[in-house]
């Protein structure tokens, strides 16, 4: 028996052996074994109850921090995508975001509300289900800061409830499990006037414009700050802004404009982005001995 004679009924779109690649910011990397985008989180609770517990599921948001490797990914891929999932709503001090929003309509809903504290959203380029699986943030501002509570699916299905302290938040890491699939979060800031806030996120902007390069294939920040360090000025001390891997050629390198990103200036490979960033690794601790850590998450098979 396939998986896909396998695969539950659904009311959403149910792709076999689709590409990943157009939907990540690096525009790489092999196929899903199956891709599912629920209609909404019904549908997506029924499909993993009646889903076989022995197929691996994960979650790709909108593809701005992750190297899907070029063998693709077993089992099924869970996309969050549509106007069911980015709903986002204001009520008084409070925001209600759908996991699939994107960060920077979330900042844009508080602005309009005159909510002040979710300015730093508008310097992520993420979607919420991500924001709250890595604690999210930005200039001195991370997901802990705002966020109330969120509530999603587990791998059964059923619905799981998080306050804020459940998450047993970090620097870029959740305590919570790894299989919950978020459906929704809640926000609360503080009141200011809309002007003020709107001028606060069009500084985050234009400084975001102007020192990163997002006009690139790119896959946002590659490393953690290791703690008493910056990570763009480790890559940057070992050499390695806007250098081209003596193995990967042409196919990747860091960024001239920030180099802590890493870009895909032609036609890199999943392999040639991912060995990159290995190399640099190795470079930096060995140059330094402080170990960096991969911020861009990476998902499925290389290629054998």
């Amino acid at each position: 028996m396939t998986l896909k004679d396998d695969l539950p009924q659904v009311r959403g779109k149910l792709l076999l052996n689709e590409p990943l690649g157009p939907y990540t910011w690096f525009r790489v990397g092999g196929a899903a074994e199956a891709l599912f985008i629920p209609a909404d989180a019904d549908d997506l609770a029924d499909f993993l109850k009646a889903l076989d517990p022995a197929v691996p599921v994960i979650v790709l948001g909108v593809g701005s921090n992750v190297i899907v490797r070029d063998g693709g990914v077993e089992g099924v891929v869970i996309r969050l995508a549509g106007r069911a999932w980015g709903q986002v709503t204001t009520d008084g001090l409070t925001i209600t975001a759908g996991a699939g929003a994107l960060d920077a309509m979330v900042a844009r809903a508080a602005a309009k509300a005159g909510i002040a504290g979710l300015e730093f959203y508008a310097g992520i380029p993420g979607a919420v289900g991500g924001a709250l699986t890595m604690n999210a943030g930005c200039y001195g501002a991370e997901t802990k800061d705002v966020l109330v509570s969120a509530w999603g699916l587990n791998r059964q299905g059923q619905r799981v409830d998080y306050a804020l302290a459940d998450f047993g938040y970090t620097y870029r890491h959740s305590q919570a499990p790894a299989d919950i699939i978020w459906v929704e979060a809640t926000y609360r800031g503080t009141a200011d006037a809309p002007d003020a806030v709107a001028a606060r996120m069009a500084e985050i902007t234009s400084r975001r414009e102007t020192t990163q390069p997002i006009r690139e294939k790119t896959g946002g920040s590659t490393f953690k700050n290791p703690p008493g360090h910056s990570s763009w000025k480790l890559v940057d001390e070992a050499g390695w802004r806007g250098r081209l891997h003596a193995v990967t050629g042409g196919g990747a390198k860091f960024s001239e404009l920030h180099s802590n990103f890493m870009i895909n200036p032609g036609e890199a490979t999943a392999a040639d982005i991912e060995g990159l960033g290995e190399a640099v690794r190795a470079d930096v601790l060995q140059k330094t001995g402080v170990q960096l850590d991969w911020e861009i998450k990476r998902i499925g098979r290389a290629l054998s």
